[in-house]
Order: structure tokens, then sequence, then C-alpha cells
């Protein structure tokens, strides 16, 4: 998608070196073609049994965004640790704790509207999305409404969370949410994830877009710009922290993130699940003290049809203790996906392969 594509262009880049296919050098040019090729190759479930009987061999994508962004480089982390193609040393043995015969990809995509709508027409095996665009999917809702409800969308987990930032001048004299009547403010483009969000905490908060002086449908990298030349006061913007887009306005002209806290956000939680309660730490951005705000998650999603012991393999291997370590050196919101909230806010309902792992870990009530 493209508002998605954009937005997620604005968080911190990954180190060239750690923006891989997702698995080692000596093996990207067979995968570049594997993946060019993949809707070829693959069967719905995403499995080809190889040629001499010996071994599956099974190629699965990861549907993420653009490049520049977070999504592209924790996806090559996570394609990195589930893939265990065949011929490669055991995990017992020292070598990958991945699916056994599984060569698993990242697709760089619009992002999570895009993602969504692919996995949902069997196009893409797997991809990450917003929880409040896969839960607007999944019910036929929001900026889903004519498109019908895609009700065979199903989570392995909650990835780290995704602030929601209400962004504004520090000239531009708000302090809260209802300081924006009569205001210069971009909700994003129409049809964004962050524009039904922004819409949602409005009313929340009492206003409508009638209410500001401008509402604009900038995404967050031209309307970062168009505040910094005094064209807008403030806009909204879903994303990982630091985004790179606020850091820079921060910087460069001084910014306020306005708390997003109180009654409303609380009514907004008890409605809208994909809604947590955030904090954006002191020093995240130049000069901004600690925030409350909202946050959505970003979450891995398939296809309820997606084979249930594919995806149990794959969750054993998401939570493997080497993954550990590959999320944690491999980029700063590899820390942030862990065990302990891979349920947290989740926008649809679990893979029933999925289920049955966290089942076996105690982390849901068995039934």
């Amino acid at each position: 998608m493209t508002q998605r594509r954009r937005a997620d262009r604005c968080n911190r880049p990954a180190d060239p070196g750690q923006a891989g296919a997702g698995v080692d050098r000596g093996r990207r040019r067979l995968l570049g073609a594997l993946a060019a090729g993949a809707g070829a190759l693959l069967l719905p479930t995403g499995l080809r049994a190889q040629g001499d009987g010996t071994q599956r061999l099974r190629f699965f994508r990861i549907g993420t965004a653009s490049t520049a962004g977070t999504y592209y480089p924790i996806g090559g982390i996570i394609a990195n640790a589930i893939s265990n193609p065949p011929g490669s040393r055991s995990c017992d043995t020292g070598g990958s704790c991945g699916v056994t015969g599984m060569i698993a990809v990242v697709q760089s995509t619009e992002g999570s509207v895009d993602n969504v709508q692919l996995i949902h027409q069997g196009q893409l095996e797997s991809g990450f999305a917003q929880a409040d665009v896969a839960f607007w999917a999944y019910k036929g809702r929001g900026l889903f409404a004519e498109r019908g409800p895609m009700q065979n969308l199903r989570a392995i987990a909650n990835l780290y969370p995704e602030a929601l930032h209400l962004v504004v001048r520090r000239d531009a004299g708000v302090l809260e949410v209802g300081d924006l009547a009569g205001k210069r403010i971009s909700l994003d483009q129409q049809g964004s994830g962050t524009r039904v969000d922004a819409e949602l905490i409005l009313k929340a908060y009492g206003l409508s877009p009638d209410d500001l002086a401008e509402a604009s449908s900038l995404p967050a990298g031209p309307a970062a710009d168009a505040v910094r030349r005094g064209e807008l006061d403030g806009f909204f913007f879903v994303a990982g922290t630091p985004a790179n887009a606020v850091a820079t306005l921060a910087a460069e002209v001084g910014v306020t993130l306005v708390p997003i806290e109180g009654e409303p956000a609380a009514r907004l939680r008890a409605e809208y699940p994909f809604f947590a309660a955030h904090g954006i730490p002191a020093g995240t951005y130049q000069n901004v003290p600690q925030t409350p705000t909202l946050a959505v998650g970003a979450q891995w999603l398939v296809r309820a049809e997606a084979d249930d012991d594919t995806i149990y393999e794959i969750t054993q291997a998401l939570w493997h203790p080497s993954t550990r370590q590959l999320l944690d050196s491999g980029h700063p919101k590899g820390s942030r996906i862990r065990l302990e909230t891979a349920l947290d806010g989740l926008g649809v309902p679990l893979h029933a392969g999925a289920r049955k792992y966290y089942l076996e870990r105690d982390l849901i009530p068995t039934e």
C-alpha cells in the first residue's frame, strides 16, 4: 500500500548487512531466483516435495514493505531464523534451528494493506501488517468497508509496537488533543490505517476533521516537510520509534508530541482491541519528554488455509533461543519481539498451528 510504504520508509533503516533476503550470502542468488518465480513454484500451503524424495523443500515468503523501512530487515532476520534448507546442518549440531527443508525469503511490498490483500488472495504465504489494518480487513470495516471481510486472515504472532505519533510544531500552541481545533493538521492519506486511527482519536476527544482549519491528506514524509515550511501545524503518524521523519523534524524546527491519554484513550482501548497503552521514552526525539500515547502492534499474518503443522513449526522456530540471538543483534526493533507479548492486541484470530504452540507453552488457557 502506498501510504504504508511511505510511512514505513520513515522508520530507521537497517544496516545494509542486516537487510538481506534472510539467508547467508552464499544462497542469496538462488533465493532471488526462487522469489522472482515463486508464484509458479508454490503450492497454496507453500510446500513442494524435493525431486529425490529425501526431504521436502518448502518455500515460504514474508511480505514486508519498502526495503528502506523496518518491516523488510525484520522480515530478513525472521526468514533467516525459520530457514533450514535441505543439506543444512541440524540444530543440535550447531546448524540452523529453522523448519527442516524450508527456504524463507522476504518480499518487498507496499506495506500493511497490500500484505493483507495478498495473503487473503493466496498470493503471499505470510506478511506483516499493523494490528489495526488487520482488524479492519478481517471485519470488513473502516478502510475495507467496500471490499468486504477477509475472514481467512490469521496471526502467527504480535511482533513489536508501532506508536501513534501526534506531532506538532513547538510554536503551534498545541498541548493536548483538544487544542487541535482551528489548526492545520495532516491525518494521512485517505484509505490509510493511520487516517482511520486519527479520525477515531479526534472523535474520542470530541472533535472531527471539520473542526480543523485544514485537514490534509499527506503521508508522514511530505507532512513533515510541510510542517518544516510552516504550511502545516502538525500531523498524525503510526510508526516504530524512533521514526526518522519525526527525529529530523525535532532536530531542525522543534516539535511537541501531543499526549493521547486519559478517559478518551481508555475508551478507545476498550472498544478497539488493537490499541494498547504505550509511552514514547524521553530522549527518543530531541528535547521531547516522555509522552504517553497509544500503539498498534506490527503482526505476522498467514491464511487460515495454511498447513497447521507448517505454521506450528514456523512458530516454534520463531521463538527458539537461537532466534532470540538473531533478533537482539540484528536490528534495534528485534529486542522488542518477545514471547511474552506475542499475543498482545491481535487484530485477527490465531492460526491453528500457532495456537497449538502457545497452548503447549501455557500462554493461553486450555479449552
